[in-house]
């Protein structure tokens, strides 16, 4: 699932980045990875604009930036187990 599907407070594991299409998507890849999007690491979705839910704040280790909608498509992620994320049984 693409990182600007992922519900808000929903801690998830980056799998990897979208093929880039032209330059200017590449021009993106590589800057996602250089702040710190890179498999492995833990994200969360923690705020939506409004309206049109762009753009995204979202939390990557102990960062938070704010990402487009387009730019958090191409970072593809997958859902973390609570229990194994540390959080609480429901």
């Amino acid at each position: 699932m693409g990182l600007h599907q992922l519900p808000r407070q929903v801690p998830a594991c980056v799998v990897g980045l979208d093929t880039a299409g032209d330059q200017e998507q590449r021009e993106v890849v590589l800057r996602l990875l250089e702040i710190g999007f890179l498999p492995g690491e833990t994200v969360r979705v923690i705020a939506q604009g409004f309206p049109g839910n762009d753009p995204l704040a979202v939390r990557v280790g102990h960062t938070t930036f704010a990402l487009r909608s387009h730019e958090a498509a191409l970072i593809r992620v997958r859902p973390l187990d609570r229990v194994a994320a540390g959080g609480a049984r429901a």
